[in-house]
């Protein structure tokens, strides 16, 4: 059991559902403090059957505390992280500052859970998109091999935040009124559109997105050598994102071993009958925590040529749900210490 477990950025969309999340997942914990900026202090959260007064996130706000869930944009948790590591706590960061640092394990619990063991105060937490994607081509990984990924993702706009849900709802509404709204939290206007462009120019013609889906995947699974690609495009969907992906393995595989790989995997389900038309979408994955895989089947070509559909709660697995894994993780570690 954590004895004091503290919740940066409570009152945020994330946040939201890492309270849930800690519920559901039953993350056990004596003391509870929901730690966020000035603006929001004194505000009650539900927390199960109770209220807890949000306070101010400052160094002070963090002495006896153990673990930290946070979920902050990036300047935020280059900030209040060092004052949470200083008062002995360890943070469980779900920002993109900490990710690549080489000296913070970056974690998924069905990936690599043993990595945990390694950190020095920082436990970062993927990028969602990332997430859903290790977690599906693990067990090819550990079976075969890969030598290739190739990925394009159909990103919900709720990665962005409430603010671009919102706009979601609000522009498509005006759109099919004929009075189109100006676009606000995307480059474009995303009703009833795709946009190719996820983050910012990074390198050759990448985003910032896609070269994260790279580096991060190289991290977690420790291999450098798997030739990945990625394309991230925004699409009208509230929250779920979607992604097409082709593995190219070491070994050939057949379709059922495959089929078996994936139903055996902890954190996914296998959701493939074309012919009853039966495959995951973003609808009707929202809410759950696992990674849903359907439409599998072997290149026509390529002896170790696969492909899949994979959809994920981004907002769950991809975000808070993974996290307070990762809490489980640390409490669970700290109970078999105390033995």
């Amino acid at each position: 059991m954590i004895k004091t477990l503290a919740v940066v950025g409570a009152t945020g969309a994330v946040g939201q559902i890492v309270l849930d999340e800690i519920q559901k997942q039953d993350l056990s914990y004596t003391t509870l403090k929901l730690l966020a900026s000035k603006r929001s202090v004194g505000k009650r959260i539900p927390v199960g059957d109770r209220e807890i007064a949000v306070e101010l996130l400052e160094p002070a706000a963090f002495d006896g505390v153990e673990v930290v869930i946070a979920s902050t944009p990036d300047e935020v948790a280059a900030e209040f992280v060092p004052w949470a590591v200083e008062r002995g706590a360890v943070v469980i960061d779900e920002s993109a500052f900490y990710r690549m640092d080489p000296n913070v394990p970056l974690v998924i619990p069905e990936v690599n859970p043993g990595a945990i063991h390694g950190h020095q105060g920082i436990i970062a937490s993927p990028n969602c998109s990332t997430t859903q994607m290790v977690v599906a081509i693990k067990p090819l990984f550990d079976a075969a091999g890969l030598k290739r990924v190739i990925v394009s993702t159909y990103q919900a706009v709720s990665g962005s935040g409430l603010a671009a849900q919102e706009e979601l709802v609000k522009n498509t509404e005006a759109r099919l009124g004929g009075s189109p709204l100006e676009a606000k939290m995307f480059q474009h206007d995303i009703a009833l559109n795709l946009i190719p462009q996820i983050g910012s120019h990074k390198q050759a013609g990448f985003t910032s997105e896609e070269i994260k889906m790279v580096r991060e995947t190289h991290k977690i699974l420790g291999d450098d050598s798997i030739a990945i690609n990625a394309t991230c495009v925004r699409v009208p969907v509230l929250v779920g994102h979607s992604e097409s992906i082709y593995c190219e393995t070491s070994e050939p595989l057949p379709i059922e071993k495959i089929n078996d790989l994936f139903r055996r995997a902890p954190g996914v389900t296998l959701v493939d009958d074309l012919a009853n038309q039966s495959y995951p979408m973003p609808r009707q994955c929202e809410d759950k925590p696992d990674v849903f895989i359907g439409r599998v089947r072997k290149d026509l070509n390529h002896p170790c040529g696969i492909s899949f559909w994979c959809v994920s709660d981004n907002l769950r697995k991809g975000a808070a749900t993974n996290a307070v894994q990762i809490g489980k993780l640390l409490a669970d570690h700290v109970a078999n210490v105390s033995v």
